[in-house]
């Protein structure tokens, strides 16, 4: 059986905890590898090596550090099917998804190659008397990162990628699903190191662990911030916990986005963005998009139409399947988490269209697979439409007018990302406008804004006031200083006793 250690100071550690973790092949059922579960010292062990690294990485120049997230970049293309095929082996997503998943995660890294122009400070020359003002960033020590399972390379590479091209030390905490790929990175950014001529022993660590792991990020002295992604309510504990122990925290929970789908729009291209949006990675996106609200009986039924008609011509396969447009979920746990759903759903009342429980796939009978389900008749009081299902759950929400359907993602309690399907600018500009959520989407059904903007919901979807990548990711890994200075002529001896102004 294949054993996944630790990555500390550049190298392979073997776990001393004594416990570890299953990893599954979601398309078999089984159990391929296990995974080590660090301790609280094995977690200090990293630290202690990411704060011995980090005073050396920060005083590399800043042209420096990029050159080794050039190499990283070309290293990781380099690598692409490789990673892409582990990925999937582990989350069970279809190959394009997981060469998707770490492209995206590489634009971040795009970015962090830029970063000697985004740490330029400001300067004021006489800002008094012979006196000059200027601000400088610097890096925070050692920041850790806390990633969950649905997108093994994309999120790890947008929390460290900027934090370590600002001269932190960083220590990454991927999930214990599928933490291999997390691993691989981490051994490429090594890799990278030497490519530039820099030592980077350090300076990039894995620990893999449960919440043992987790509470000795948040409780440990010499970790200055953490990064989180995943559910709402673990990510509330993360921010009250890591900011209750003097940490910057930036926690991102779950969500429940909207489609928004006015009388006026282009109907067909809309039910291909949603039928992607919704059931692209088996529903495991924090920006999926499982609630459509057609505006209008008409707008509803014709939806429900095409929407139907194109259910049923979903492939769903294993992820090696190139035809296959998803795959299996996760795990076991989380294949019977999606199926009490669907149950709650159709005990709650909501019309179930297609129901994707009793899906099964020739010769891999035992795999986490769950068909494309779809309801109507979903309403605002429903457990199923107020909580977050991560699976290929589509729920219909009729609204009766505009206004009507504004307020649906608007009161709810997620405020991640929201879209609207119209040919209609002033409606779709007055939705922007309005609408309580952080991300908005205009005929794009997944609105993740591009590597150089921020990431970031609102509500129960993110905790902390720090977005994830663009300037917010080096604001957040960063520290301001500012310096006044004068340089006054001869050998004055006058004291000021009053407070220093800019007469």
């Amino acid at each position: 059986m294949r054993e996944i250690s630790h990555f500390i100071a550049g190298r392979a550690v073997a776990g001393t905890s004594g416990r570890q973790g299953e990893v599954f092949d979601p398309n078999l059922g089984e159990v391929q590898a296990h995974v080590a579960l660090a301790s609280a010292a094995e977690l200090d062990r990293a630290v202690q090596a990411a704060l011995a690294a980090q005073p050396a990485w920060a005083a590399v120049n800043p042209q420096r550090r990029a050159r080794v997230m050039f190499a990283f970049k070309r290293l990781v293309e380099a690598r692409m099917d490789e990673l892409a095929a582990l990925l999937s082996s582990e989350h069970g997503k279809v190959i394009a998804d997981s060469k998707g998943d770490i492209q995206r995660g590489l634009e971040v890294i795009e970015f962090a190659c830029g970063i000697p122009h985004a740490l330029k400070g400001e300067y004021t020359e006489g800002a008094g008397p012979g006196i000059d003002v200027y601000s400088m960033r610097q890096p925070l020590g050692v920041a850790a990162g806390i990633t969950p399972f649905n997108f093994p390379a994309m999120i790890p590479m947008w929390m460290f990628g900027v934090a370590v091209a600002v001269g932190n030390a960083f220590i990454l905490k991927p999930s214990e699903k599928d933490p291999s790929v997390p691993v691989r990175l981490a051994e490429l950014f090594m890799e990278a190191g030497a490519e530039a001529g820099v030592e980077v022993s350090g300076v990039l660590n894995v620990v893999h662990g449960d919440k043992v792991c987790v509470d000795a990020i948040l409780t440990h002295p010499d970790i200055a911030a953490v990064s989180f992604v995943g559910s709402s309510d673990i990510a509330q504990y993360v921010y009250a916990t890591g900011a209750a122990h003097g940490k910057r925290v930036q926690a991102m929970g779950g969500a429940k986005n909207h489609g928004i789908l006015l009388p006026d729009a282009d109907l067909e291209a809309a039910v291909g963005d949603i039928l992607g949006a919704a059931f692209g990675s088996a529903g495991e996106r924090c920006m999926a998009l499982p609630v459509v609200v057609p505006v209008g009986t008409k707008t509803a039924e014709a939806f429900r139409e095409l929407m139907s008609a194109r259910i049923e011509t979903l492939k769903i396969g294993v992820s090696s399947d190139p035809a296959a447009q998803y795959g299996p979920v996760v795990s076991a746990a989380h294949h019977r988490r999606v199926s009490d759903y669907i149950q709650m759903g159709v005990d709650e009342g909501a019309e179930l269209v297609a129901d994707g429980r009793g899906f099964s796939l020739q010769g891999h009978e035992k795999g986490f697979f769950i068909g494309p389900t779809l309801f109507d008749h979903v309403k605002p009081a429903m457990r199923s439409y107020q909580e977050e299902i991560f699976g290929p759950v589509l729920q219909i929400v009729r609204a009766d007018s505009f206004e009507d359907a504004l307020a649906l993602p608007s009161q709810h309690a997620y405020g991640n990302g929201v879209s609207i399907f119209t040919r209609n600018g002033r409606a779709a500009r007055e939705f922007a406008s309005r609408v309580n959520v952080g991300m908005v989407g205009i005929n794009v059904p997944i609105p993740v804004p591009v590597a150089y903007h921020s990431f970031g919901g609102w509500k129960r979807s993110a905790f902390g006031d720090a977005n994830q990548h663009g300037m917010e990711g080096v604001r957040f890994y960063t520290k301001v200083k500012t310096v006044t200075a004068r340089w006054p002529e001869g050998e004055g001896s006058d004291q000021a006793f009053v407070i220093p102004t800019m007469r």
